[in-house]
């Protein structure tokens, strides 16, 4: 086996993630209690009891995902549950995870960078009108010809069919009316707090830039892959610009997917809540094997 660890984007968390790993494995309650440590607030009481509104905000859930996946990481390697990895991959803020799981930088910088960058994704989402839309079974060309023709931008390729458009809100809006109107088959507007992934995002990358350029990257130990080009990536500086540019440039996970299993990878495992990039995978390749470990009990599974 090719082992290759998937970790979570925004949108995955819910109030309650992490609870079981923190009362029944010490290594995962030792990552949680060292997140608060740098933090300096409570990041664990936000995951576990919420409310939602809080745990929703793009500062929070962004370190809280990061958190969670290194957390189900560590109760993997205590429980001895963790063959060798080769491939670490993460959609959006999970590309972060996977690089601090890959030993690109310990696991206080990496919660550091997740923190900053969800900090300034929030001011730019607040200094700004933005939204984002999902649209379901059309090409990629269809939907860039959308995007062209109303000023917006694709945000992510998740998988075949399955793309989300960003832009200014009143765009977005209306070209939902208008792909709606051509009879597209399924165009849902996201309730998101802002344009992700998109130019909007571009106060936040250039703030982002500056914060990076004092962090000190190492070459990672497993085979990573950056959503910018859907491509492997290696030495620290492609990683540090891979990053930066990843805030406004659309998220090839496909591509990503489809480059860890031309590279070798033969089983997935997501280290993330609810199961939803273990659902991308099948939707990519029914063949892949995909499992999802979010909680304690999917440890004995």
């Amino acid at each position: 086996m090719a082992l290759a660890l998937l970790f979570s984007g925004q949108g995955a968390q819910k109030v309650g993630m992490g609870k079981s790993l923190y009362d029944q494995s010490p290594a995962a309650r030792a990552v949680f209690d060292e997140a608060d440590r740098v933090l300096g607030w409570s990041l664990t009481k936000l995951c576990f009891e919420g409310p939602d509104t809080e745990l929703t905000q793009t500062k929070v859930c962004q370190p809280a995902l990061f958190v969670h996946g290194m957390a189900v990481l560590a109760a993997l390697k205590e429980a001895g549950k963790l063959p060798e990895v080769k491939y670490a991959l993460g959609l959006s803020l999970g590309e972060i995870t996977a690089y601090t799981a890959a030993g690109v930088f310990d696991f206080g910088t990496g919660l550091r960078v997740v923190a900053e960058r969800g900090r300034l994704m929030q001011v730019a989402c607040e200094q700004s009108k933005g939204g984002m839309a999902a649209i379901v079974g059309e090409e990629r060309a269809k939907v860039a010809e959308l995007c062209k023709e109303f000023d917006i931008e694709a945000a992510n390729f998740n998988a075949p069919g399955q793309i989300i458009v960003s832009g200014d809100k009143t765009k977005v809006d209306a070209a939902v009316a208008a792909a709606k109107e051509r009879g597209w088959k399924k165009v849902v507007p996201l309730n998101v707090a802002g344009a992700y992934h998109s130019r909007l995002m571009e106060p936040a990358r250039a703030a982002f830039a500056e914060f990076l350029k004092t962090v000190p990257f190492a070459a990672p130990k497993y085979t990573v892959f950056t959503n910018t080009t859907g491509q492997a990536i290696s030495q620290p500086d492609d990683l540090r610009a891979a990053l930066v540019k990843q805030v406004v440039s659309s998220v090839l996970w496909e591509d990503c997917m489809r480059s860890a299993s031309a590279a070798g990878a033969t089983e997935y495992w997501e280290l993330g809540v609810g199961g939803v990039l273990a659902g991308l995978v099948r939707r990519i390749d029914k063949s892949w094997p995909a499992k999802s470990y979010s909680e304690f009990a999917d440890l004995s599974a």
